[in-house]
């Protein structure tokens, strides 16, 4: 295999397995920790498990694997070996579908019930769903104010359910609880210590 453009990655806490999105080739890489490839799923299309530029990408605590397929403006849940099991999403601004564009990001994390959290950069939101597709909550409008996106691209989720979001076109990072109450943020545009220039992606450690 050869990569084209990898975009999106996330590590299984239940298996340590590794997977890739190859969103040039339309694919999801699986690999061990040492980096042997494992498997690999997809094909440019869109049916279900085929791909229009996947980026985003987790795992949930069962091992299944959700996919930010942009170009689709879907979510895909697969098995660990790369089954299809689910899809939801479409194209729109209604809640539980969203608004890319071909080069747009989308951050995917995932709190410790397994749901599942989504930035939706066309429409400057956060969609929250469980892991059957259900919408649960949504907040955010385009704007400069707390709580307010201009493009949110990376989120991620630490060990107490809340949630930070990289609001790149703000160029600031933002935290939420899990139901969305605006918490704090910190970063401003400029090269330097704690600024940002359009920002993208974030991920948190066990502190």
């Amino acid at each position: 295999y050869t990569f084209n453009g990898p975009k999106g990655i996330a590590i299984s806490s239940s298996t340590g397995s590794l997977y890739v999105t190859d969103s040039g080739n339309n694919q999801v890489r699986k690999f061990d920790l040492n980096g042997n490839h494992i498997l690999s799923w997809g094909a440019s299309g869109s049916n279900t498990g085929q791909f229009n530029n996947p980026r985003g990408i987790a795992a949930d605590s069962e091992d299944n694997v959700y996919v930010g397929d942009v170009g689709n403006n879907r979510i895909q849940k697969f098995s660990s070996g790369g089954t299809f099991l689910m899809t939801w999403g479409s194209n729109g601004s209604a809640v539980g579908q969203f608004g890319y564009y071909y080069g747009d990001s989308m951050g995917i994390a995932i709190d410790s019930s397994n749901n599942i959290y989504i930035t939706d950069e066309g429409y400057h939101r956060i969609q929250k769903f469980n892991q059957y597709g259900v919408v649960l909550s949504y907040w955010g409008t385009n704007g400069t104010g707390n709580g307010q996106f201009s493009y949110p691209c990376g989120i991620a989720v630490d060990l107490s359910n809340n949630v930070y979001v990289v609001d790149k076109n703000n160029h600031r990072v933002q935290k939420f609880d899990a139901n969305g109450i605006y918490l704090i943020q910190w970063g401003t545009n400029g090269s330097g210590q704690g600024q940002f220039e359009a920002p993208k992606g974030i991920a948190v450690d066990a502190a």
